[in-house]
């Protein structure tokens, strides 16, 4: 069962924190050019709480980025309620990263240039900036290759300057839209690893639609299954294995995963039939 309300009691009588996400029924559909409406999103509730991961898997477009794109506000939804930190925000939320398939790198900036860029906008001085861009770069394993242009990297490089850009920004909740779907299986299991240990040691919160129901069952904490057109939630499995959650290695190797691959597969082919 998902958890929708705002606020939950503690044993002190004073409200906790709102989570972070709430969303409530929400639908969304879409309007042909040549008229006629397309349903993509059917009520469809979920939350998201303080320093948790949750990937989202479903048929291919049944609407999961149109979900991400709905909940950071770049679309408005058709009803229902979406809640940022207990407020419904209008328009994009703040402190609120989003990260997509492609890298999206300006090619005449460096690695550095581009990390830069979100807190050149919010006007962060300059020596402030770079000195934190370089230690986040070095963080992600990028030590060295701070003035490189993207055309020197690799794909895997190139994402984890995209992710230093994401997080440099400090980011409450971070949304991530297949970021590694394009890497060989190498780079993806280590980008994933430092992914999953800088949103865990930040207790930040993640959203990751992905394709791979291996990558969603290593990373996330709860996996969260979507159905075809009109996409609603299908099945929540939450992710009890013993393995240190901060090394996606060790957790693929741990009892019992390969049990919750084969279910998840199992209602997705339930789903696709």
């Amino acid at each position: 069962m998902i958890e929708t309300s705002l606020k939950t009691q503690t044993g002190t009588g004073v409200a906790a924190p709102a989570p972070p996400l709430v969303v409530e029924h929400v639908a969304k559909s879409y309007e042909l050019d040549g008229g006629g409406i397309v349903p993509v999103i059917g009520d469809l509730s979920l939350t998201l709480r303080e320093g948790e991961i949750v990937s989202i898997v479903g048929p291919s477009g049944c609407g999961k980025t149109t979900l991400l794109n709905t909940l950071c506000g770049l679309l408005a939804p058709d009803a229902g309620r979406i809640r940022w930190h207990g407020r419904e925000v209008a328009g994009q939320p703040q402190n609120v990263g989003y990260m997509l398939q492609k890298d999206l790198l300006l090619p005449w900036r460096t690695a550095l240039g581009n990390t830069m860029l979100g807190l050149e906008i919010r006007g962060m001085p300059w020596a402030q900036a770079e000195d934190r861009c370089r230690a986040m770069l070095d963080q992600l394993g990028l030590h060295g290759f701070a003035d490189h242009y993207p055309t020197t990297l690799s794909g895997g490089m190139r994402q984890r300057v995209a992710l230093a850009r994401t997080l440099v920004n400090e980011p409450d909740v971070l949304l991530l839209d297949e970021p590694f779907a394009a890497l060989d299986f190498q780079s993806k299991l280590l980008i994933e690893n430092d992914t999953v240990g800088l949103v865990r040691q930040g207790r930040r919160s993640l959203l990751l639609i992905t394709h791979d129901i291996e990558e969603a069952v290593s990373l996330a904490d709860r996996v969260i299954v979507l159905s075809k057109r009109p996409t609603q939630i299908k099945a929540v499995y939450d992710i009890a294995l013993g393995a240190d959650r901060h090394d996606v290695i060790s957790v693929r190797q741990a009892p019992g995963f390969s049990d919750y691959v084969r279910s998840i597969w199992a209602d997705l082919d339930v789903v696709l039939q």
